[in-house]
């Protein structure tokens, strides 16, 4: 008998009212679906989702691209939408490195340390001039001066780490509920700046990871810690404060005192893989994105949340172990390694 071989098969599920899953359709999924993404014998280095669309990128550093396309957000020069996965050229026949998808526009980082974005720029959530209302072609962010090691997009706003450790936020999505919250006091510079802005309160640690949801914002720490700020509105923070205008740690002991090795963010809901492999999940359940049962009405609220089981880590077993994990607006993409004998 020959020995066991891994092949890797790409799942997607959740919403679908665009085509985002590359399924080719445009109905919604509840149970996850294999995807055909039109190069099986490529294995893929990383996957996204964002409000309407989706994103991969192959081991070569190709990006493919589907989904919602109104505002140029895949980059493709056209606003026409893609039911399935399809090839997004960069200048410069640039490789990819990693891809983020906000509500509808598109970050993506080169692997030599560029950040360019597409898509709508009505909150300057491109992170580029002003003057550019929306684009179908990728921008570079030219105002990022240093070489950048991951980036995340939300539902208006987007994040970078950059090679020192610094950690930048643009776009005006936080301004509105992060006035609200700490009225009268003054909103920091980093929740409505339209350009790339330092975020305070991290200068001590060493970054290496940052996630975004439609108002929040997430760091991981090369010791494993979890840093948040933004809305609190769905207990995706998992503090008893409605806003957090700054970097708050998140306590381990709410993911069995163990350290995290990767982080995910939807809108309003969050994924933690921990250093055994353990998938942990809170937040919003409204549409089945924790992978989990969970309350399904939509009470969940600031009022409502600390008794929400959903806003408390918990496990998801059938993902153990997960090789890529994405979450677009309120659905995920995961791939799992499975082993296959032959002879």
């Amino acid at each position: 008998m020959d020995p066991p071989r891994t092949k890797y098969v790409l799942y997607t599920w959740g919403a679908n009212s665009f085509g985002q899953l590359g399924q080719g359709h445009a109905e919604d999924q509840v149970e996850p679906q294999h995807v055909d993404y039109g190069q099986p014998s490529r294995k893929l280095r990383a996957i996204a989702g964002g409000g309407g669309h989706s994103a991969l990128i192959t081991e070569s550093g190709e990006l493919l691209v589907c989904g919602q396309n109104h505002k140029g957000q895949l980059g493709i020069g056209h606003v026409l939408e893609i039911v399935t996965f399809q090839l997004c050229p960069l200048p410069g026949n640039k490789t990819v490195q990693q891809v983020s998808c906000g509500w509808d526009f598109t970050i993506i980082l080169t692997d030599d340390g560029q950040v360019l974005a597409c898509g709508s720029n009505a909150f300057g959530q491109l992170g580029v001039s002003p003057q550019i209302k929306h684009t179908a072609e990728p921008h570079f962010v030219k105002s990022l001066g240093e070489s950048v090691i991951s980036i995340a997009a939300g539902l208006r706003h987007a994040l970078a780490v950059t090679g020192s450790g610094g950690v930048y936020q643009w776009g005006t999505g936080l301004s509105s509920q992060a006035k609200r919250a700490l009225n009268p006091q003054p909103v920091p510079a980093h929740l409505i700046s339209q350009e790339p802005c330092l975020v305070p309160g991290m200068d001590q640690l060493t970054s290496q990871k940052v996630a975004a949801g439609s108002a929040h914002s997430v760091c991981l720490t090369a010791t494993g810690d979890l840093f948040l700020w933004g809305s609190n509105k769905h207990g995706q923070l998992c503090s008893k404060e409605s806003f957090l205008p700054l970097p708050s740690a998140l306590d381990r002991s709410l993911l069995n005192g163990e350290s995290v090795s990767a982080v995910y963010s939807g809108w309003t809901h969050l994924i933690a893989q921990t250093e055994s492999g353990r998938i942990f999940t809170w937040g919003r359940a409204n549409y089945g994105q924790l992978g989990r049962q969970g309350p399904t009405d939509d009470a969940t609220s600031v009022d409502s949340v600390s008794s929400s089981e959903t806003s408390l880590p918990s496990e998801v077993k059938t993902l153990y172990g997960a090789t890529q994990i994405a979450c677009g607006s309120e659905h995920n993409l995961a791939i799992v390694a499975a082993e296959m004998r032959t002879g």
